[in-house]
């Protein structure tokens, strides 16, 4: 039974960045080069970044990507890497626009490729066939789908090359894989990072195994992209449903796995498969690997590490040299700040403290206490005396006096932000965007909004969670006690709380599961036992509030279902149920 070293690179890249990108992939060629390699695979669009959204629309983009890939296979044959095979993920195009029966939009004019390199050319290309059009994904509506399987022979091993989706859609190229007696599977993905996930991205990585009899290499791309996460995750499972290998979550790495593969049989390439013969690599350390298999964290360790990139990558792919966030004393706030301080470290995290005078003094001593906690830059900027000209020459009360707050507010913060170039956080959390629970151009105002998809009870979960971790680490917790115990509340009257006028949270969490990760209409959330009254305010205030959830922040995704790409309502709207 012949041996393949097997080469995954699990890269970090910046959507546009192709040179910058193409020098990762060298990185990871010449060590796994270095390391006895006989093929390396990049996950989706390694070259590219990921996605690349209506980019794969312009013709000059696609074609500067084309040029890169060719550039790249040069480069590798310069550097004395030519006889390994690189296989790079990317657009190609542009190509004249088609329609394949239902598989695409007519307007397409790019392909989701993965393209292999050796000797300093490219010598195969296979096209992503099915194109996801749920959830995040648009793919349908900017490339043509392919239609050839593509196998490598290489090292006496059939290697079968899909991409992302092809993998998670039953026949198509997951059907041809068995016709064409492949040993092995490599599967370049760009797979969101979601709650749970591995839960179903796993037993699918296993199922395939089994069911094509193959060895299955599954490569992630990581980092943050705008509102998305990868998180990496990159596996090797064998046809018995074993893991041989697995890089960490949430970090580059090049996972490289000795994988025994069935030899390559004398048989013709069935039809819709694309064979091409590969010399072997030159390069021959066979020293034994080190076992290589990374574990997960929990749960709420994953999700505050999911948060913690897509803040980073963020502000970091962005050019943005720090951040400023208010600092309430209140506990979403504190979440926020202490995963900023993860994300960029407390020099770069700048909190203001804005008082009012219905400002708590436990508020203001809870503020306080994290930015000592955490080391950040801290500063108190009392509101009254610039809440006070406006309120009294408008004549201001009740609801409007309390907004006035958050609005003045918001302008200290962008202020701040024009003056030493800031990124403002925006610190809501999922529940008060989906009830609209905040006030637009006041406490909504900022570029990124950290918390976005973290309903109110996982953002308590998640700070007991934190404070636990840096105890086991011997540090110390970074979010008051005071903040996570108090009752919520704005502080914008006096004796205020969030429960004036909201349901408790373990009840309005849950009706907000139903409507909107469960798709349950109202008399569906009823039948489950919830007082119909509840229910129907709880959902007229997420069905008015959507005008301002599109004026609202990105924030990292981190469940099946979050407010942007993945819920897409319109904003006039009359419900009926």
């Amino acid at each position: 039974m012949p041996r393949l070293r097997v080469a995954l690179a699990q890269t970090n890249p910046v959507v546009g960045d192709l040179s910058g990108n193409a020098r990762r992939i060298l990185d990871a060629t010449v060590a796994a080069h270095a390391a006895g390699a006989d093929l390396l695979v990049t996950g989706e669009m390694a070259l590219s970044g990921y996605p690349i959204e209506d980019l794969a629309s312009r013709p000059s983009f696609l074609a500067a990507s084309r040029r890169a890939v060719e550039e790249l296979a040069r480069e590798l044959d310069a550097r004395g890497l030519g006889s390994l095979a690189v296989i790079v993920g990317h657009p190609d195009g542009p190509f004249e626009p088609r329609a394949l029966g239902s598989s695409n939009a007519p307007t397409a004019i790019a392909q989701n490729c993965a393209s292999v390199l050796q000797g300093g050319t490219v010598v195969a290309r296979y096209a992503k066939h099915h194109l996801p059009n749920y959830s995040v994904f648009d793919e349908y509506r900017v490339f043509i789908p392919g239609d050839e399987l593509l196998v490598l022979r290489i090292g006496g091993v059939d290697a079968a090359v899909i991409v992302c989706e092809d993998l998670w859609r039953d026949g198509g190229p997951v059907g041809r894989v068995l016709e064409s007696d492949a040993g092995v599977l490599l599967v370049l993905n760009a797979s969101p990072f979601e709650r749970d996930k591995d839960e179903v991205r796993l037993p699918l990585v296993t199922r395939r195994a089994t069911e094509t009899d193959t060895i299955v290499a599954y490569v992630n791309i990581v980092g943050g992209q705008d509102d998305l996460v990868f998180d990496g995750d990159s596996v090797v499972v064998d046809g018995s449903g074993r893991i041989l290998a697995r890089a960490p979550q949430f970090d580059e790495h090049l996972l490289i796995v000795d994988v025994d593969a069935d030899e390559a049989g004398d048989h013709p390439a069935p039809a819709g498969v694309h064979r091409v013969e590969l010399p072997a690599s030159e390069s021959r350390d066979r020293s034994p690997l080190p076992t290589d298999i990374a574990t997960l964290p929990d749960d709420r360790e994953q999700l505050w590490n999911a948060l913690v990139t897509g803040l980073r990558d963020y502000v970091d792919k962005n050019g943005f040299r720090s951040v400023t966030l208010g600092l309430s004393g209140g506990i979403d706030s504190a979440v926020c700040a202490a995963i900023a301080v993860d994300a960029l470290g407390p020099d770069r995290v700048y909190g203001v403290s804005m008082p009012s005078k219905y400002s708590s003094e436990h508020s203001r001593s809870d503020a306080d206490l994290l930015a000592a906690a955490t080391g950040i830059h801290y500063s108190v900027e009392p509101i009254a005396d610039l809440v006070h000209p406006v309120e009294s020459q408008l004549a201001l009360d009740g609801v409007a006096a309390e907004n006035l707050q958050a609005r003045i507010r918001g302008v200290i913060l962008m202020g701040l932000s024009n003056m030493h170039g800031h990124l403002v956080l925006t610190t809501g959390n999922k529940t008060e965007l989906a009830v609209g629970y905040s006030t637009i151009y006041g406490d909504s105002v900022g570029g990124f909004a950290p918390i976005k998809d973290v309903p109110k009870l996982l953002v308590w979960e998640l700070a007991r969670w934190r404070n636990d971790h840096a105890r086991t680490r011997g540090e110390t917790p970074p979010i008051p006690v005071g903040s996570i115990e108090k009752p919520p509340s704005a502080e914008l009257r006096p004796d205020q709380t969030d429960q004036d006028s909201l349901p408790p949270y373990e009840l309005l969490d849950a009706i907000l599961e139903h409507y909107i990760s469960q798709l349950l209409g109202k008399d569906d959330i009823v039948a489950l036992g919830y007082d119909r009254e509840t229910v129907e305010f709880v959902t007229g205030l997420v069905d008015r509030a959507e005008w301002k959830r599109r004026q609202g922040a990105i924030g990292p995704k981190i469940s099946a279902i979050a407010f942007g790409r993945d819920r897409r309502l319109p904003i006039t709207y009359r419900p009926t149920d």
